[in-house]
Parts: structure tokens; sequence; C-alpha cells
């Protein structure tokens, strides 16, 4: 992407978000910004191994996959027999506050270029009081929306039902079984374009710039599962430190600071790989050996083993940054650590602890378990299910279940069938029901009455009266009874809100430390980050600060930010860096 498409990107979502005005901002003295009631008021944050809200209150992501984005449909499977309002209704009524959605880069591109692929599967027809099913989908000429705007009235249809949002880039081209492909780029869509790692960057880019006001999205997982073993070389995801193409801690970092650069709010999942070396005794590429073998295994997008140390580090901190791996058991796949009477010690020691559970347990950054889920089979892969489940209410690791479909091959699904009945225009979803029994402890509710806890502040999850809003839960049962999280808490009057002031990271060869430095002697005007210039990032945390958005991680001079010298930090100086960064102005009213 050229770097002026992504600052115009950058100013307008910063100046979309910053609806105040001088007069309701106070003193330069106190250098606070009020809150601006946009009610867009739900975007998430990191601080150590948890999220919070806006008010530091936090919160638990637990949730399901629902695919078909991805696939030659362009669009969530099951359409084509069932209503997507009982679909989501039910989803949230069951519990869960947060869908991810599987999608394809190529299927980006199209919505991008103003050609939305066509959706194929989906039964949408107005004809009251006969027939109706999926009527928003319905043009007036009785054609189907395209599948940029299905997925638009989707998201607008997972807020009414108080449900949250996050796409994951299953593929670089559409495929129903596109997952099995290494990497992010490297692949051709349908028209012959090559998807590169700058297209991947910028689909991504344009999408959260489209949603920067629009919290039901909250987040992108990056790539679905990028793999590939360590002898396959540069055509297999790799975890270092270095700029290579397949380095994908590199590729994140970048895609992370430019989707952050248009929405700072969005949380960004970074999955795993597939392979790391052993030692730097070792080389990416070599040839594997049975006697000496240089790399140690994971399931697809599974090891996060080079975050300790390669950290993905954005440019604007790391509160926004949730690592992402995968887990599954032996129906999937008889993985060595399950060739035993396994318990969760000795999977912890054999497997999980060193491949993701330690960025947890040091605090390092939030996880969620993007995928998990099988058979039930009350046997292994049943235990293994039970194990995680567990393992994950007992150390707030925030997940998605793998998957609703019932299509999933080496899993299935949480859902068993549905039938539609025309007459009353309402459908019947049978559920996997011991499936589902097995998956619901593990959904954020509290603990006596079960309320199901959503994550908007306004809207209750669901529709029949089971769930809460966070501001509901927080005001009427967090001190009470409590919820489930962490196996169990009742946030009492000595519970102490997370510390978020900032630090800048500095990260070494071996660890990640913070440092926080004082004033520069010589000050710039507009210089918020301390880096000695003006650049975009200024202005990005400008916004954030006038939002009373957190903002982790960095150093920031807000003193230099009052660029019109008025004594106040509003919209005007945020304009004026608009125009400065546009080469509109050379200099700040500040400086005359």
């Amino acid at each position: 992407m050229k770097f002026y498409k992504r600052l115009q990107a950058a100013l307008l979502a910063g100046m979309m978000a910053c609806t105040v005005t001088a007069a309701s901002l106070p003193s330069m003295n106190s250098l606070t910004a009020q809150a601006v009631d946009t009610n867009n008021d739900d975007w998430l944050h990191a601080v150590g191994s948890r999220l919070y809200d806006k008010d530091g209150n936090e919160v638990w992501l637990t949730g399901a996959n629902w695919f078909g984005f991805n696939c030659g449909e362009n669009c969530v499977h099951y359409l084509w027999s069932a209503d997507v309002d009982d679909l989501l209704s039910e989803i949230a009524d069951r519990g869960m506050n947060v869908i991810r959605f599987p999608i394809s880069t190529e299927l980006l591109i199209s919505w991008m270029n103003g050609t939305p692929n066509p959706v194929s599967s989906v039964t949408a027809t107005n004809n009251p009081p006969y027939y109706t099913i999926n009527v928003d989908f319905c043009n007036e000429d009785g054609t189907i929306k395209n599948s940029m705007e299905i997925f638009d009235i989707i998201m607008q249809k997972c807020k009414k039902y108080g449900l949250k949002a996050f796409i994951d880039i299953h593929s670089p081209h559409t495929d129903n079984s596109g997952h099995n492909y290494n990497l992010w780029y490297g692949k051709e869509t349908a028209d012959g374009t090559t998807v590169t790692t700058d297209l991947w960057i910028e689909t991504l880019t344009w999408l959260a710039e489209k949603y920067s006001n629009d919290d039901t999205l909250i987040g992108y997982d990056l790539k679905n599962e990028p793999h590939g073993k360590g002898q396959e070389g540069a055509t297999a995801a790799k975890w270092d430190g270095s700029t290579d193409e397949n380095n994908w801690a590199y590729a994140a970092t970048k895609c992370a600071n430019s989707i952050l650069s248009v929405n700072p709010n969005a949380l960004i999942f970074i999955e795993g790989v597939e392979q790391s070396l052993k030692s730097d005794a070792y080389t990416w590429g070599q040839p594997d050996s049975k006697t000496d073998p240089p790399y140690i295994p994971a399931w697809w997008g599974g090891n996060l083993r080079g975050v300790k140390e390669y950290p993905v580090v954005p440019d604007s901190g790391t509160s926004q940054i949730v690592y992402s791996p995968h887990d599954y058991g032996p129906s999937v796949y008889d993985q060595t650590w399950f060739q035993k009477d396994f318990d969760t010690q000795s999977l912890l020691d054999d497997y999980w602890y060193d491949t993701w559970a330690y960025i947890n347990d040091q605090e390092i950054a939030p996880l969620l378990i993007g995928e998990w889920g099988g058979f039930m089979d009350g046997d292994k892969n049943q235990k293994w299910m039970e194990l995680l489940r567990e393992y994950m209410i007992a150390n707030h690791i925030n997940h998605t279940f793998w998957c609703l479909n019932t299509n999933s091959g080496d899993t299935g699904g949480l859902w068993a069938g549905f039938a539609f009945d025309q007459t009353t225009s309402k459908t019947t979803i049978t559920w996997e029901e011991d499936k589902y029994a097995l998956f619901e402890p593990s959904l954020w509710q509290t603990q006596e009455t079960g309320k199901f806890i959503g994550l908007d502040h306004e809207k209750a999850l669901g529709n029949n009266g089971t769930g809460l809003s966070l501001s509901e839960f927080y005001a009427s049962y967090a001190s009470t009874e409590g919820s489930n999280l962490d196996g169990g808490t009742v946030i009492g009057s000595d519970y102490t809100k997370p510390t978020t002031e900032p630090t800048k990271p500095t990260t070494t060869t071996t660890t990640q430390t913070t440092t926080t430095t004082s004033l520069p002697d010589e000050t710039l005007c507009g210089d918020v980050d301390g880096d000695k210039k003006v650049g975009v990032l200024d202005l990005v945390l400008l916004n954030r600060h006038l939002l009373r958005m957190p903002i982790i991680d960095i150093v920031y001079y807000f003193e230099n930010a009052d660029v019109n010298a008025d004594g106040v930090l509003n919209v005007v100086d945020a304009i004026l860096y608009r125009r400065y960064l546009l080469g509109e102005i050379t200099t700040f009213p500040a400086e005359s």
C-alpha cells in the first residue's frame, strides 16, 4: 500500500472519532479530556494477560466460529435454509458473546475494489404473509444483495443481539479448504490477481478503516494457521528476528501497524506458526533428521514459542495485541503428547506451557484460543476438550470454539440441523446438545443465576432474558455472585482496576522490558511520542487521548500536542495535525 493512502486513512479515522468541541475540554493544566458520548464505547484493550473495557473492567471473550465467507459461497453457511435473525439470536441466547468469522483476502479485495463478489446458496425472500426468510438480504427488485452488503447487515444484526465479532483471514484465496495453504501471500484469486503481502495488509487496513467507528467488529485475526515445516524453507511460515517475507512475526507487526493507524482501538489477534528451531545451532530450511531433529513441532498456528524472543510490538505499543494459538485433540491428529494417560499437568509439560500457556502465565499478553473443539467420542478427544475447557476457565483464557457449522469434517459442529417453517417464517435449530453441554461451562456467566455476560455496555446479550450487558453485570452482579472467570470470582470492595501508566517497550534478544523517560530538554511542537519528529502516530495518540482511550506501553508528551497554543487539547489541534501531515501547512500556529 502506498504511504499516502495509509496516511489519508489514518487521518480520516482520527477525525471521524474526534467529535468533541473546544468548549467541552478542560484546560491544559489537567491534560485530561472528556469522554465523547458516541455510543461507540465497547472497544477493548490489554493489560498484562487480561482484556479490559474502557472503564478498566475485565472482560472475557467466549464464543464460537461460523465459517463461510472464506468459501466459494462468499457468505456464512446455512442461510440457504435458515433465517439469519433466528441463528444470531439463538447464538446469543445460548451465551456466546463473540463470533469469529473466517474470510478470504480474495473476498476483501473485491469489496475494497467496489466490485463485491456475489453470494450463492442464500435464500432470501420478502413475500408476507406467506413466506419471508432473510428479508434484509433482498433488494427491491427481488434480487439478493452482494457479499459485502450481507456482511454489513450481519454486523448490524450482531449489534442487535449484543454480540461482538472479529474476522480471521482464513486464506489468501477463496477456497473451501483454503486453510491448507501455508502463507498469507503467494496465491492467485479467480481473476488472476496474486495476493501479495502488501495487498493482504491493504485489504485488512481498508476494512479496519471502514469499521473504525463501529465497535461491533472489535478485531482482526491476521492469518489463520500460518504453517509449514522447517525444511520447506522460504515456503513455510517461520518466527524469527529477520525481515524475510515468510517471517510471520515481521509480517504481523507490519500489518498491525497499518490497521492500528486507522483504528487504534482494534484488537489484533496473532496466531502462531507450526514449527520452531530447537536452538541457534540449527538453521531454518535445513533438512529434518530422525536422530537430531532441528525443529519443534506444534499444531498449525499453535506454535508461539517465538514470542519469548521476538514479540510483536507495534509502534503504538502492545495494548491491542492478543496471541491466538489453535489447539486440537487426538481426533484431529494423534500427537505424541496424547500417546499416554495424559492429564492437565502432562499436557502443560509436554506441549501447552512452552508452546503458548507461558504467555498467559508470565503476564506477557492475553491469549485467545481461536480454535478448539472436536467430536464427542467418549474417550481421549472428549477428555482433552474437558481438560482444555477447565484450564481456560481457571486461567481467564479467551476462546472461540470450532465451530457452529455442522460441515466441519474433522470436528463436527455445535449445530446438528435446521428446519424452516414457511408458515411462521421461523427457523428451528437442532443443537448437538451433548457437545453444547461440554462447551457451555466455558461461556462467561454469573455463578448463581447463570446469566450470560455480553461485551456491549448497553445491549444485553441475546433476546430471551438470560443475558446481561456489561454494564448490568458490573452494576448488579459482579460484587454479589460474581462470574465463572478465573474459576469463580466476586468483585469486592478491595478490587483494584489495572494501572495503564504509559511505558515504552524496549525489546532485547531474550525478554521485553519497559522504561520511562523524562520530558526532553528541547521539545518539538506536535511531537507526542518523543521521537523528535511529527508523524501519523502523534495524531493517533492525540485522538486516543481526546477519547480517553487507553494508551499503553508508550511514553507521551501531550504538552506538545497543543499546536495552536490556546491552552486546551481538542479537535482544533487534530485538524491542524491533519493539515500539517498532508502538507497544507508547514508550521503550527504555536511555532509562530
